[in-house]
C-alpha cells in the first residue's frame, strides 16, 4: 500500500475519532460496503498506518494529576551510552513520551504523577539516577488547552 486514496483517508479519520466503530458503521460512514471496508482496514493495519487500538483514559480520574515536562540532559551523546539511557527510560511507566530534542538538553520527557511530592521523589530517586544523566529541568502543566492523539490528514488529500 504505497498511496492512500480518499476512502483510506476517510477510514483513518473515522477510526481516529472512534476506534470502537463496527466495520458496518465504519463502512457506512466512509461510503463503502462492509467487505471492501474490512479489506482496506486490514491493509492499513498490515501497511503500518494503523499501529493499534487502545482506550483513552482520563489521567485525572485515575489519580495522575501532575503532568511534568522534563528536559533531560545526557552527560555524553555517544551511541552505546545513549542507548543505555533510552532503554532505561523505556522501562519507566511514569514516562508517557520521550523525544530526542534539538537545542539544550538531549531528551524531552512527559511524566505523569499523583502529586508534586510523588513527582519530586521520582525525579530525585529515579530520573537523576538514570545512566548518563547530567541534568534535569522540569516544567509543570498548569492546565491542558489541547490534548489529542489524532493526527492531521488534510495534507494527504490530492
Amino acid at each position: 500500500m504505497s498511496t492512500l486514496d480518499k476512502f483510506d483517508l476517510a477510514i483513518l479519520q473515522e477510526l481516529q475519532a472512534d476506534g470502537r466503530l463496527t466495520n458496518t458503521e465504519l463502512a457506512q460512514r466512509v461510503g463503502l460496503s462492509a467487505a471492501p471496508c474490512w479489506r482496506r482496514v486490514r491493509a492499513l493495519e498490515e501497511g503500518g498506518y494503523i499501529k493499534g487500538y487502545r482506550a483513552e483514559i482520563d489521567r485525572h480520574k485515575i489519580g495522575l494529576d501532575v503532568l511534568a515536562f522534563v528536559r533531560l540532559d545526557a552527560d555524553r551523546d555517544t551511541g552505546n551510552v545513549t542507548r543505555g539511557l533510552e532503554e532505561a527510560i523505556r522501562k519507566l511507566p511514569e514516562v508517557i513520551s520521550c523525544h530526542y530534542i534539538s537545542g539544550t538538553g538531549t531528551f524531552e520527557l512527559q511524566v505523569v504523577s499523583r502529586d508534586l511530592n510523588s513527582f519530586s521523589r521520582f525525579a530525585r530517586e529515579v530520573l537523576i539516577n538514570l545512566p548518563n544523566v547530567k541534568d534535569l529541568n522540569t516544567s509543570f502543566s498548569l492546565g491542558e488547552v489541547k490534548a489529542s492523539s489524532s493526527l492531521p490528514l488534510d495534507h494527504l488529500k490530492a
